[in-house]
């Protein structure tokens, strides 16, 4: 992997990391709808609600330990009868984009998610955005749906498109 590890991410080691490709996105790109760059403060309640949840964040190290990209998914909606779908995201620092990291980490994701019994993973992407929703075909997911003009962001409005990947878990699935 030309020096590159995967690793699970933790608030002491990963925090400022993260923090950083995140607020780059939020500054540059519509890959987050937010406007806003988060604060260091914010880190410990995302860190802390993944783990409540049961939910991974999966990076890529280099060999110096530095994080090049990271992903996770989340609760996709809050009703009880969703707990076999999450949402994720995955994000690549600026200047390591286009040499494979955000394949890595969807395929690490996907493994995640089919060991921890999840049944359906969607993505939530910037219609815009050909180089993830190239990457989400060629894994797998399929286009489900678009949301027109749903997000405001750098003066224009912005289309939400969904992807899906169904995968064969949980082995026992129950309602309640």
């Amino acid at each position: 992997m030309n020096g590159r590890t995967i690793v699970s991410c933790s608030h002491a080691r990963h925090a400022a990391a993260i923090l950083d490709i995140f607020n780059d996105a939020i500054r540059t790109s519509t890959a987050l709808y937010d406007y806003a760059p988060r604060t260091l403060d914010s880190m410990g309640p995302w860190f802390e609600a993944k783990a409540r949840g049961g939910f991974p964040v999966i990076g890529v190290e280099d060999g110096d330990g530095a994080l090049l990209a990271f992903g996770s998914y989340g609760t996709f909606r809050a009703w009880p009868a969703y707990k076999y779908t999450v949402e994720h995201s995955v994000y690549v620092h600026r200047d390591h984009r286009g040499r494979g990291l955000g394949r890595l980490v969807m395929r690490s994701l996907i493994e995640a998610a089919r060991r921890g019994g999840v049944h359906c993973l969607i993505g939530g992407i910037d219609a815009a955005n050909a180089g993830s929703i190239a990457l989400h075909e060629a894994l797998g997911f399929r286009h489900v749906g678009t949301l027109p003009q749903v997000g405001f962001k750098f003066g224009r409005w912005l289309d939400l498109a969904f992807f899906q990947l169904l995968l064969e878990g949980p082995e026992h699935p129950v309602d309640g």
